[in-house]
């Protein structure tokens, strides 16, 4: 579901800088999103890896 929406967002803020001519900006913008995005689901993954070792650890 959180796939749809960001690919909704991408194409809202693309008209829009299609219209304003600044599409230099939103691949720049498309790039940094992408590379936060990823960096966030690692984190996530991470975190929850850790979160299974404690509960194993932990019984």
């Amino acid at each position: 579901m959180r796939n749809w929406w960001y690919s909704l967002y991408f194409l809202i803020i693309g008209i829009v800088s299609f219209f304003t001519g600044e599409i230099v900006t939103y691949i720049m913008l498309a790039f940094i999103l992408l590379s936060l995005n990823n960096i966030n689901s690692t984190l996530k993954k991470i975190y929850e890896q850790n979160n299974d070792r404690k509960n194993i650890d932990v019984k």
